[in-house]
């Protein structure tokens, strides 16, 4: 890595991967995270589902409380990045005022990363069962099935994650993080 381009990443950012759930947001941001820790950067990762287990156990799936999680995951975010910690956020957010609301309130980086899987391969990939459950009926406010999912109107990158490999989009995020 170049030493102005570490030098950049070594100002702190916050990278916001959103998208419908099982587009593959975790799995790219786990690949850029090694490929940023290889590079000797300090870097945390806020995964929707570690950061529901653990941060925000008291809220529920509505609107107000998707908002909340959204808002809470951001302060931490700016927090660290403004330490200088490369901060890999990967949530649904599926609502856009409230992604915008983080940016907003960043001071430092804020790259918002796109991961614009359709919501039929979504389905296809989830290990969860989540899609066949809300489709059932089992489950209800599915983001992508009974619930919207806003997408961005301007991200710093959208990645069409169904059409790349792994190594491929990791690429393409590491890439555009260094233009």
């Amino acid at each position: 890595m170049a030493r102005s381009d570490r030098g950049r990443l070594e100002r702190g950012v916050t990278v916001w991967f959103t998208g419908l759930p099982s587009s593959g947001k975790t799995t790219i941001s786990q690949g850029l995270r090694h490929r940023l820790s290889v590079a000797g950067l300090a870097v945390e990762s806020l995964d929707g589902d570690v950061v529901r287990a653990h941060l925000t156990r008291d809220l529920g799936y509505s609107r107000e409380d998707r908002d909340e999680n959204v808002l809470r995951v951001g302060f931490v975010a700016e927090l660290l990045s403004r330490h200088g910690v490369v901060v890999l956020c990967s949530l649904v957010s599926p609502y856009r005022a409230a992604r915008d609301d983080v940016r907003a309130r960043h001071q430092g980086r804020f790259f918002e990363v796109y991961v614009s899987t359709p919501p039929e391969v979504c389905a296809q990939r989830d290990v969860k069962g989540l899609y066949a459950r809300a489709r059932a009926g089992q489950v209800t406010g599915m983001t992508g099935v009974d619930d919207p999912y806003e997408p961005p109107l301007a991200p710093e990158l959208e990645v069409p994650a169904h059409l790349q490999t792994l190594e491929e989009s990791v690429e393409s995020v590491w890439n555009a993080l260094h233009s």
